[in-house]
């Protein structure tokens, strides 16, 4: 009973709401603060081709929507919310009609990486649809080929555009780093690397220490660099960094299924800390 009652006020925080017109409203308010905002519409780990087929048209609307609103936003899809688990190609199809409908209408799609049993089609994908120019894709520093992946894109596309995660998901001890901080460790040494062998990315974490490190590490290399948090997390440290002049952007996730999400985010490395900053930091 209490478990649920948590999730449900954590997801509050960290989730928009139902609706498209929630997410648009989040993306306004972020906007005012100069952030922009990452919209992902929740689901996942479809077997169905019927539950792909509402995610796509949602994704439609969201898209004709961000238009007509004239916000600065981006939209983050999951490869197995668009048919990966049903069929590769049925998910390269989905994935590249999106890209070139947000294409069209100026906004960046990213790609989230999901479990480890999927990255090779993930990035397979995300490979046919670089050339477009507005698609991005999530590497996770808990796993333990990341840097072999990340090699591997700037080689294919050396403006591959990476957002840098932790991950929320969890392998066996031969496929991923086990533990907080080698975790950390990995994400620094990936984030080293992509300073010195990329040309734009996002750094992705709550870490106050890692941003500095990176706001240190780009005096000398001088990337197109975006710091991104999650909605409802250290909000206020957000818009401290958009209030310097940093690109800045904050992932806000909407709809009904929201229960996997928030377990996901409970059960990540140092999840005490990200439910306090959940509870006492500000959300917009």
């Amino acid at each position: 009973m209490c478990s649920a009652i948590l999730e449900r006020v954590l997801s509050g925080r960290w989730i928009a709401g139902p609706y498209i017109s929630d997410a648009i409203n989040q993306a306004q308010k972020f906007n005012g603060y100069g952030i922009t905002p990452i919209i992902n519409y929740l689901g996942e780990d479809y077997s169905e081709r019927a539950d792909v087929k509402k995610s796509i048209a949602v994704y439609k609307e969201l898209i004709a929507r961000i238009s007509e609103a004239r916000i600065r936003a981006d939209i983050s899809v999951k490869p197995t919310q668009l048919g990966l688990k049903i069929d590769e190609q049925y998910f390269e199809k989905n994935y590249i009609l999106l890209s070139r409908l947000a294409l069209s209408k100026n906004i960046r799609l990213w790609l989230d990486m999901e479990t480890a049993d999927y990255v090779d089609q993930t990035i397979s994908a995300y490979k046919r649809a670089v050339h477009l120019g507005n698609v991005g894709i999530c590497i996770q520093s808990y796993l333990r080929r990341s840097r072999r992946d990340i090699r591997e894109l700037l080689d294919y596309d050396i403006h591959a555009n990476i957002r840098l995660v932790k991950g929320a998901y969890t392998s066996n001890k031969s496929s991923a780093f086990i533990g907080r901080d080698k975790i950390t460790d990995n994400y620094h040494t990936l984030m080293r690397y992509l300073f010195e062998k990329g040309r734009r990315f996002t750094i992705a974490t709550h870490d106050d220490r890692i941003v500095t490190e990176a706001i240190r590490m780009n005096l000398k290399y001088k990337r197109d660099v975006t710091y991104a948090m999650l909605r409802g997390i250290r909000n206020g440290y957000l818009i401290q960094l958009s209030r310097m002049g940093f690109q800045t952007s904050v992932y806000v996730p909407f709809g009904d299924e929201w229960v996997s999400y928030s377990y996901r985010r409970l059960k990540e490395g140092g999840h005490l800390s990200l439910i306090i900053r959940s509870l006492f930091d500000y959300s917009i």
